[in-house]
């Protein structure tokens, strides 16, 4: 075999190495970045295989107007922070009271100033957040 077909055989068989060796790393390098730009979660649409999974199911019975003031609402209402009307403060909780306890109710589910919509108790029934605002108002007189 001519010196210039060895030399031919020898570079072609480097190519071959280097493309497969590229190939290998490229190949490597695309599941690498897949797997670091990857979806964090799935959303599953009603209809889907996934959505019929069951639901937890809630803690049973309701909670207490004081259960859901000392662990949702003393927050705020505890300190009167952005304005809440604070726990046990009458003169806080009389012109509101005059307006009548259903607004009393819509303000506390919808929200309402500063509040937020359920005081961001979005695990509250609106009768648990019905109950706490009875448990601050009756607390409050």
């Amino acid at each position: 075999m001519s010196q210039l077909k060895k030399l031919t055989a020898a570079a072609a068989a480097c190519l071959g190495l280097a493309l497969s060796v590229t190939s290998f790393a490229a190949s490597d390098l695309t599941e690498a970045l897949q797997e670091r730009i990857k979806p964090v979660g799935e959303v599953c649409m009603e209809g889907s295989d996934c959505a019929a999974a069951p639901v937890a199911a809630g803690g049973g019975e309701p909670r207490s107007g004081a259960d859901v003031y000392t662990t949702k609402c003393a927050a705020c209402h505890g300190t009167g922070a952005a304005g809440a009307p604070k726990f046990g403060a009458a003169g806080d909780w009389a012109p509101r009271v005059g307006k009548g306890m259903d607004t009393l109710y819509t303000n506390a589910i919808s929200g309402f100033n500063g509040m937020p919509a359920k005081g961001l108790c979005m695990d509250c029934s609106d009768d648990e957040l019905k109950a706490a605002v009875d448990h601050m108002v009756d607390g409050s007189k």
